[in-house]
This record gives C-alpha cells, sequence and structure tokens, in this order.
C-alpha cells in the first residue's frame, strides 16, 4: 500500500486531538530535551583532540576542496570509518563560518528527534504510557543528555540505532518488504558511524532476516537494498584499492590473525558482566546502584511475566534480539588489547531504555504499580536532574576546560600581537605558537588558530607563522592532573626557547608571550 500524506497527517491530527494531554507532555519533554542539549554550547563544548582533528579535515573540504573518501578512525589499529559523519556536519560548519558550536547544536536536534522516536516506538511496542515513560527517562538521563551533545560521530547513532529497530519491526508487523531498504540504508549509514556499536547490526540483521524469512525481500527489492548498502560501503572501498589494499589488509590483521574475536571468554565473562552492568544502570540511576537493581528486577520481572503479551506483536524479541546481539558480541571480542568502552554500546542505549519502560508501562496498569513508577521517578529526577542542572550551570571552577576557554587564550593571544611594536617591514609583527595539551597532539588548537586567525584576518593570519621561526612567541598550554610531569618536561623545554613576558589564564588554560632566547 503506497504512502498517502493527506490519510496520515488526518490520523496524526486525530490521535492528537484525541489524547491532548499525552502530546503536551510530549511536546514540553521534547523541548526541554532540546534545551539542555543545546544550552550553552560554547561554555560547555569540550572540544579536544577528536574534535580538533575532524574539524581540519572539514576545513580542508570547505576551504581547499579536498574531498575525503574515509572518515575518523576507529578504536581499532589501522581500521577508519566511511566519510558520512564528516559530510553530515559540514554543511553547519560552512553556516556558521567555522564554529563548531552550531555543528553541536545540530547533533543535538538528532539526538532529540531520537528522543521522539522513543516514544513513538514506545507507543507502537506497548502503550504511550511507556512511550512517554521512555521519552523523560531517555531525555533527562544525565548520561544520554552528555552523549547528545558530544561532537563526535557516536552521537547520530542514537537516531539511527532507533530508526533501525522501527524499520525491523515494520517488516516484522506489517511484512511491508520495502523497509528492508531502509535497513540496508540505516547499517550502512550507523557503521559510518561507530563501528563498534553498528559492526553487531549486521549479525543481527542476519538472525532477523532468517527469523522473518516468510518477509525476506523479492529480487526487485533485495537488489536495489544490496546497491544502497554497497553505496554505503563504496567511499572506503574506493580508498582502500587507492592505497594499496590498505583497510583489507588491516581488517585482516585485526579479525583474522590477531584473532580479535573468541567464543572462549570465561576469562573475561564476569568483567564485561560488570561493564554492561555500569552501562545500562548509569543511563537511568547513575549513582544509587541499589535503587538501580531494585528497579531493574522489578521492571525484568513484570517483563517476564507478561512475555506472552509483549511476544504477540514480536515487541520483546525484537528487542531481546537488538540489545543481545551487541552484548554477545562484545563477550566475544578480545582485540584492541582488550579495552572495551562505553560509547561502544551507544546503539543500544536507547533500545534499552525502551525495554526498561515496558516494563514500567506494564508495572503502571495497577495502583501498587503506579505508587513504584512513581518511586523510580522521584529517585530519577533526584539523581538526574541534580547532575544535568550542575553540568548546565557549571563555572570556569567546576567544569573541565571548553571552547569559552580556549577561544578566550586564542583571542587573547591575537589581541596581544596585534599590540606589539612592529620592526621596519614587518607588521603585523609575525609570531609563533607552541601549544601542549595533555593527549600531545594539539588538533583542537591547531584548528581554532586557524579558523580565529582567518576570520580575523584571512590567509594572513594575522603575522602567525606556521613554518619559521619568529622572535616573537606564544606558549599555550592545559593542566595536566593526570600526568602533570609531562606538563613539567614541556615548561623546562620552553624555559631554553623564551623568556615569560606576560601570562594569563583562561579556566584551565594559560597563554604566556615570550620573546626568543
Amino acid at each position: 500500500m503506497k504512502f498517502n500524506f493527506k490519510n496520515s497527517l488526518v490520523s496524526l491530527t486525530r490521535e492528537i486531538r484525541n489524547h491532548p494531554a499525552t502530546y503536551f507532555l510530549l511536546f514540553l519533554i521534547l523541548f526541554l530535551a532540546l534545551f539542555v542539549r543545546v544550552y550553552r554550547t560554547e561554555g560547555l563544548l569540550r572540544f579536544y583532540f577528536d574534535q580538533g582533528r575532524d574539524a581540519l579535515v572539514i576545513w580542508r573540504l570547505l576551504h581547499e576542496g579536498k574531498f575525503f573518501l574515509i572518515g575518523p578512525v576507529t578504536g581499532l589499529d589501522g581500521i577508519f570509518l566511511g566519510p558520512f559523519y564528516y559530510y553530515l556536519i559540514a554543511p553547519f560548519y560552512l553556516l556558521s563560518g567555522g564554529s563548531p558550536v552550531l555543528p553541536v547544536i545540530f547533533l543535538g536536534f538528532t539526538a532529540t528527534l531520537a528522543i521522539f522516536m522513543l516514544y513513538y516506538l514506545g507507543r507502537k511496542f506497548h502503550s504511550r504510557t511507556s512511550g512517554i515513560f521512555a521519552a523523560t527517562i531517555g531525555a533527562f538521563s544525565y548520561f544520554i543528555v552528555l552523549a547528545g551533545r558530544w561532537l563526535a560521530n557516536p552521537t547520530s547513532l542514537l537516531l539511527t540505532s532507533l530508526l533501525l529497530l522501527w524499520s525491523m519491526w515494520e517488516i516484522a508487523n506489517k511484512g511491508d518488504k520495502r523497509w528492508w531498504i531502509a535497513i540496508a540504508l540505516l547499517i550502512g549509514l550507523s557503521l559510518q558511524l561507530e563501528a563498534a556499536s553498528a559492526v553487531f547490526f549486521l549479525p543481527m540483521i542476519l538472525v532477523f532476516a532468517v527469523w522473518q524469512r516468510k518477509r525476506l525481500p523479492g529480487k526487485k527489492i533485495l537488489f536495489i537494498s544490496a546497491g544502497v548498502f554497497f553505496l554505503t560501503l563504496l567511499p572506503q572501498i574506493a580508498f582502500n584499492f587507492r592505497h594499496e589494499n590498505i583497510l583489507f589488509n588491516n581488517f585482516k590483521r585485526v579479525f583474522l590473525e590477531e584473532k580479535s574475536f573468541s567464543l572462549s571468554f570465561g576469562e573475561v565473562f564476569v568483567e564485561r558482566t560488570q561493564f554492561f552492568w555500569s552501562v545500562f544502570q548509569s543511563k537511568i540511576n547513575p549513582g544509587w546502584r541499589v535503587y538501580a537493581t531494585i528497579f531493574f528486577l522489578l521492571s525484568g520481572a513484570v517483563i517476564f511475566v507478561s512475555r506472552k503479551k509483549l511476544s504477540s506483536n514480536l515487541t520483546l524479541p525484537l528487542l531481546l534480539l537488538f540489545i543481545g546481539t551487541p552484548i554477545l558480541g562484545i563477550l566475544a571480542f578480545q582485540g584492541n588489547f582488550g579495552n572495551i568502552y562505553d560509547y561502544y554500546m551507544t546503539g543500544v542505549y536507547l533500545p534499552f531504555i525502551l525495554l526498561f519502560s515496558i516494563g514500567l508501562g506494564e508495572l503502571w496498569k495497577t495502583k501498587s504499580g503506579k505508587f513504584v513508577v512513581s518511586i523510580f521517578f522521584v529517585f530519577f529526577f533526584m539523581e538526574n536532574g541534580t547532575l544535568v542542572k550542575n553540568y548546565l550551570t557549571a563555572t570556569v571552577e567546576t567544569r573541565p576546560i571548553t571552547l569559552e576557554d580556549q577561544l578566550g587564550a586564542i583571542d587573547w593571544v591575537f589581541e596581544d600581537a596585534e599590540k606589539q611594536v612592529c620592526p621596519s617591514g614587518e607588521c603585523p609583527r609575525h609570531f609563533n605558537v607552541d601549544v601542549y595539551v595533555p593527549p600531545v597532539i594539539p588538533y583542537a588548537y591547531d584548528y581554532l588558530f586557524l579558523w580565529q586567525g582567518t576570520k580575523r584576518c584571512g590567509e594572513n593570519l594575522c603575522g602567525m607563522r606556521l613554518g619559521e621561526q619568529v622572535p616573537l612567541l606564544y606558549t599555550l598550554y592545559e593542566v595536566d592532573p593526570p600526568h602533570p610531569e609531562r606538563l613539567d618536561v614541556w615548561l623546562d623545554r620552553q624555559k631554553g626557547i623564551g623568556k615569560v613576558e606576560k601570562e594569563t589564564n583562561f579556566g584551565g588554560v594559560t597563554v604566556q608571550r615570550r620573546e626568543r632566547l
């Protein structure tokens, strides 16, 4: 059956009119969800190594026309993502004149759309009540808020993972085989956003295809789906063959020679189980683990008791497949020197919240259940509300280094350099910049100086010299609590290079004007 926009609009209008309180509450949740994801963006944005690296790539695209076939590097040595993330945020760098603030706001908007999808799927899978519960948890969970404010490639996976789940539900429940095209596209794009999470979508879809074999697509849709998926991989394939099979060789080394996956995961089972608990518990109750355990057990028990009803429209098996596959995959993953990180589970953050909320929705059907759910949300907002409030109102003294501090230091450099007396024939006075940051490579400052210098003075960069040493030197460094000895070595080296004439601080960033010795 073809999509009819007019009928869909009428149906949506009727739905809202019949349930005005629900949709007023949903609108309020979405408004506040967007607010907590974009408020004080410059003052809270952590613009570090990865952000600077990505911004430099996009700068070369916008200003030098250097197109690219690969995206950010993954946690696996030599394995790169596709370029989708770069092209996704590049227009917002262009519109903002190079500022990273607008790209972050855009990603916050996509994260808010994911909150809407939580409601939509909660309503489809179970009830409007479960949808509201899921949207509320997703909107105001402290760590989900942080995930939605992150200027990084996994952020948009919050939305694409739920769109993928929706596509699978449409096939399983309505038998609309055209959704296989959407599945192919969403898996391909998700693999370009965060491979450590999305790579498990592939075995999950294989299991889903076997399960739903009666709803497999015909030749035409299968051909289109395969073509769409191939197109998402085409940039990396082209890069691979242009660079002597580098990506294929790295895949072979990581997954075959280094045996990154093994079914013998007994040694890491306890550690990984603790990891999964930490990931899922923190997204709902970040601090009170005893209360988290109680509510998780209650939700799980209700889901178990209601399993037959929740399986009638395939809600429960679908969610368990979606969440369980990455869990089994990460249990078996033993590459990357055994290192695993929270964001590896980005693709299942929100599906897990949806499953948990369906349990709350079942509890809500009884008077005692309403009391339990009410208590849950009291604890939820006490914990997450406090953390979100403290985050949004953080001061220079209570927050890490942010873009606001970095730009303050950079502005000081350009303004101070402009005041310096110019020797004959050298105006503005030329200067160098030397930077220390904890990750060693100062990509963030490379980009910020380039952006601000171009914004102020064009290609001249206001006298900043990149390839030659000149007498006027500005040194800029960030605090490094984990390794103060590294900063001390760097500062000792600077003493032999130039004499400090003036110094100031912007939060955790110190900037100095020096004259070379």
